[in-house]
């Protein structure tokens, strides 16, 4: 194909876009943008509000972004107490385009026809039709495995039941129905051990459907995206080479480990049955660390729950922990080094001039990696930076873990706690006794990539505590945004733990753009 073409992008199960946004911010060496988002479909109220606002960001070319977009970001008077619909109705050609890209809706067989209407509408007839991809993964946290073990210890015929597990067939009737010429799909690593109530291999079924969507003639070839453990074989052969699916992002450049299944299918009829990869991820030796994705955004502080909160009754309650006995234990029991860092952090304490943060907190933000990927400096700030509340006991737990991460360089087990500090949890003597669940806190180690960002950071942060003991806290929106590699200029939308939990469930758009290269030369060689 012509390279200097459009290539249409159809994104399902988007949750607020990573996949998507990978896609169309995807730069040719010709300087061009040549994926084009046409539909976008999520169910969630929340994240599809956040894929409308970026889909109207969309619609102006690089650079001739209005201003009004920046206003409603940093919540200026004109807009305050306002939806994106405002900002949409204030632009009505490109608010027109948003809204009929980026679609609230639930895949679902009584929607079948109108989803086919509004792909016919977005790609054209089928005879005219350009190479498009498809992209997305079926919601997943019944296949995850703190998924499984919790939904089988409480109803086991529920969790078959879940219609999380057979959502992967309606992305297997687009593929039957429309043809795409190249599909992307993400999934969690838990797929690959996932069984049905048979005992049968969730996975294996899925790859044959893959190859061969049910109800159709055509066919696809499955490749693998990372040099892994499948070594050297790119395309799929069977079961056993199943973990070749698995993209460790850390290795890639992104700033955490995430490993996700991630299968990319192109169509035989399209490009023949010689098809190959024209290349894979880049494998680079040094990783991208915590502390290059975040350490260039604003201090701030955590509120305090439950009680009265002010800077002062939170700094005076985090300097307390030289008071408290459980400090003088650790000196004098093997944790000195532990004890010297609280010291040095204690020092450091003080009320940050942007104080617990905000929507938006006005800034110059230097990111340590790809600042071209994440800086826009018409933004003039940080959006989604606001520190959530915590209880006064777990502000000296976070002191404690960070501090500890900082020095040993691991984050700290339940076992490694001063009794005083260990949670006030029914289950904890069982979590020392199995070491299950033996890290609910957890630092996010600044020299290292971030453990995985997921959605159960919109619960409470103890898996997410920052490197900085001096700010004795979890992360806020945007650092686990950066962690995910969106741009900063990318605004999640909806309350604050619905923020958490839309970056916890997205695709790293870094790494979506890497994938895109990929798909674009292989348009470009026509797959042989």
């Amino acid at each position: 194909m012509d390279t200097t073409e459009e290539i249409p992008v159809i994104d399902i199960f988007a949750g607020p876009g990573g996949l998507g946004e990978g896609f169309s911010a995807f730069k040719s060496s010709a300087g061009s943008y040549p994926f084009k988002i046409k539909l976008s479909v999520e169910m969630d109220e929340f994240a599809h509000r956040t894929l409308l606002l970026r889909s109207f960001f969309r619609q102006f070319d690089p650079g001739s972004v209005p201003d009004a977009y920046y206003e409603y970001l940093r919540g200026e008077d004109k807009w305050k107490g306002k939806t994106c619909q405002a900002l949409l109705d204030a632009f009505p050609a490109e608010g027109k385009l948003a809204l009929a890209e980026a679609w609230r809706e639930e895949l679902r067989p009584s929607v079948a026809e109108e989803v086919d209407r509004r792909i016919m509408a977005a790609l054209g007839p089928k005879k005219n039709r350009p190479a498009w991809v498809l992209v997305g993964g079926p919601p997943c946290q019944a296949y995850s495995l703190a998924g499984r073990v919790r939904m089988l210890g409480e109803d086991p015929a529920a969790f078959y039941k879940d219609k999380r597990h057979t959502l992967y067939k309606e992305y297997l009737r687009l593929l039957a129905v429309h043809a795409p010429s190249v599909f992307i799909m993400e999934n969690v690593k838990g797929l690959l051990s996932a069984t049905s109530e048979s005992g049968a291999r969730v996975f294996e079924q899925i790859v044959k459907d893959l190859q061969r969507p049910p109800d159709s003639t055509h066919r696809y070839r499955l490749f693998a995206l990372s040099r892994g453990e499948g070594g050297d074989d790119q395309l799929y052969s069977d079961v056993g080479h199943a973990k070749q699916f698995v993209v460790e992002c850390e290795r890639h450049g992104i700033p955490q480990a995430r490993h996700r299944l991630i299968i990319l299918g192109v169509l035989e009829s399209d490009f023949g049955n010689e098809t190959r990869l024209p290349r894979r991820l880049a494998n680079r030796s040094a990783k991208v660390t915590c502390r290059d994705a975040i350490d260039d955004l604003p201090r701030v502080r955590s509120g305090l729950s439950k009680e009265e909160d002010s800077p002062e009754r939170w700094k005076t309650f985090v300097k307390s922990a030289m008071n408290e006995p459980w400090f003088n234990h650790i000196a004098g029991n093997g944790h000195a080094d532990v004890a010297e860092a609280i010291r040095c952090a204690l020092d450091r304490v003080t009320n940050p001039h942007k104080g617990r943060g905000d929507r938006f907190v006005p800034c110059e933000p230097a990111p340590g990696f790809k600042a071209d990927w994440f800086h826009d400096p018409k933004l003039g700030g940080a959006c989604n930076h606001e520190c959530r509340s915590h209880r006064s006991d777990d502000l000296h737990r976070y002191l404690f873990v960070s501090a500890y991460g900082s020095v040993r360089k691991y984050s700290p087990r339940l076992k490694n706690f001063p009794a005083a500090l260990l949670p006030d949890h029914v289950n904890v003597d069982e979590a020392l006794e199995s070491g299950l669940f033996n890290d609910r806190f957890r630092v996010q180690l600044a020299g290292s990539p971030a453990t995985t960002i997921t959605s159960h950071i919109s619960k409470d942060g103890h898996y997410f505590i920052h490197y900085d003991p001096s700010q004795c806290r979890s992360m806020t929106v945007r650092e686990a945004a950066r962690i995910q590699t969106f741009p900063d200029n990318y605004f999640f939308e909806g309350p604050r733990t619905e923020q958490y939990r839309q970056v916890g469930n997205a695709v790293p758009p870094l790494l979506a753009s890497e994938i895109a290269r990929i798909v674009f030369e292989g348009f470009g060689r026509e797959w042989k």
